[in-house]
């Protein structure tokens, strides 16, 4: 979904809108997935990365622009546990219990005039 709002600064209020999000691209280079006996699932991400592309534009009372945009996140760790019960009264379920992300750089670029 587009992403559509305004921040109050100083001298006024900047209104944005990013839209046309698309991933372009995602690597996991490292990624395993083992069982924790008796209560469920444990995955671990590391070093992964996305790329993500977009169209923006930002109006103010001063001015306005719009452009093209890429955002690309490296750096990415992430370990998720998942509970899965044991019974077997129904349907099998699996539930998010925890789950920690860190992510280490983030380079935005952003070109002016669509």
């Amino acid at each position: 979904p587009d992403l559509t709002g305004h921040e109050k600064f100083g001298l006024g209020t900047v209104k944005y809108n990013i839209s046309r999000i698309h991933v372009t691209a995602v690597e996991l280079p490292s990624a395993s997935i083992s069982l924790l006996p008796g209560s469920g699932i444990k995955l671990v991400i590391g070093n992964a990365s996305l790329t993500i592309d977009m169209n923006w534009n930002i109006r103010t009372w001063m001015f306005k622009d719009s452009g093209r945009g890429t955002v690309h996140i490296s750096k990415v760790f992430v370990t998720a546990i998942f509970s899965t019960p044991l019974d077997n009264t129904g349907p099998t379920s699996i539930s998010l219990t925890s789950c920690r992300t860190t992510s280490g750089d983030v380079d935005i670029k952003l070109n002016g005039k669509t």
